[in-house]
């Protein structure tokens, strides 16, 4: 070709400014205007859903709490069809945080050590049956769960309880009088139970997409396979597995049959996880509802704006701790 007609040829055609602009906004196409507008109206929609359970929920707690005759946040008692009502949320705080510690503290490392055994550990023929099973463990309806804690893990816990009455029993925090396993302790291992699939599943998915030239660039200056994993896996998938926390946490915080079905509720904040008692937020709502008066759900309702609370608390400090922490993950590397 002639190297007179390439220099003769015309520079390529800019866009205008207006097209620029078009472009900018976005959506130029009427298929583009459409996604947008559904896009954004599902997340306006979502809002306004979530502003109206706050409202509906503020509303009738005010109601309730108005004539509560204790202390709403300090009372050790829960007596609605009295007149006046007295009732409190102190021992149910207590419970739903205490089992939900206790369950992250046991699912939490379980979860990412199986996680990590799945993607960097296990033979390839094992991996597809292991994460099938783990799969029906997040299928198995809550009341199946509380059915097999009251029948088969209950029974089990004696042993367990003994063992630690009689070497950590000095502590407090650990004796037993003996009595029914229908304790705290007890329900945060059935919650670490069910919550251990999602965590799982979220964290084997995060470490999948762990760049594979960061494992090969640690391998390559001499790194051992766990050194592999610590310098290169878990700071990446560090954000993922905070998020899969919270997502467990979620599910511990709002359980509702399983922990109905497996604690011997009351009204008292027992210095012993071991001992038979407590309550949460969700079992007291779901024991209680069906009887209850239209101002004991009233009272109800308060006790699960409370909970509303606590888990939009919980997400945003988890929120906090991933922007926080996002620029060490390596996913911006």
């Amino acid at each position: 070709m002639d190297t007179t007609q390439i220099a003769d040829a015309p520079p390529p055609t800019q866009p205008s400014t207006a097209e620029q602009k078009r472009a900018a906004r976005g959506a130029t196409r009427p298929g583009d205007r459409i996604f947008l507008g559904l896009s954004r109206g599902s997340g306006i929609l979502l809002l306004v859903i979530m502003a109206a359970i706050a409202g509906f929920l503020t509303y009738r707690a005010v109601l309730a709490i108005s004539k509560d005759d204790g202390n709403f946040l300090t009372t050790f008692e829960w007596n609605t069809g009295v007149n006046p009502p007295v009732f409190g949320i102190a021992v149910l705080a207590y419970g739903t945080i205490v089992s939900s510690i206790i369950a992250m503290v046991i699912a939490v490392p379980v979860s990412v050590a199986i996680a990590l055994f799945l993607t960097h550990y296990a033979p390839r023929r094992l991996r597809g049956p292991i994460a099938y099973v783990i799969d029906l463990l997040a299928a198995v309806p809550s009341i199946v769960y509380g059915l097999w804690g009251a029948l088969v893990l209950v029974p089990q816990m004696n042993g367990l309880f003994g063992w630690l009455n009689d070497y950590l029993g000095w502590t407090g925090v650990f004796s037993w009088q003996g009595g029914a396993a229908r304790s705290m302790l007890t329900v945060g291992i059935l919650l670490a139970i069910m919550i251990l699939p999602i965590i799982t599943n979220v964290s084997r998915e995060v470490f999948r997409q762990v760049p594979q030239m960061h494992e090969e660039a640690a391998l390559a200056l001499g790194a051992t396979r766990w050194e592999v994993i610590r310098m290169a896996v878990i700071p990446f998938g560090r954000s993922g597995v905070i998020s899969a926390s919270m997502l467990g946490l979620g599910r511990a915080l709002g359980e509702t049959m399983a922990v109905a079905t497996v604690l011997s509720p009351d009204f008292l904040i027992h210095t012993s996880l071991l001992d038979p008692g407590g309550g949460t937020f969700a079992q007291n709502i779901a024991s209680k509802f069906s009887e209850a008066t239209e101002f004991g759900r009233d009272a109800l309702i308060a006790s699960g704006l409370v909970l509303f609370v606590i888990t939009l608390l919980v997400n945003g400090a988890a929120r906090a701790i991933i922007a926080r922490r996002k620029e060490y993950s390596g996913a911006n590397a």
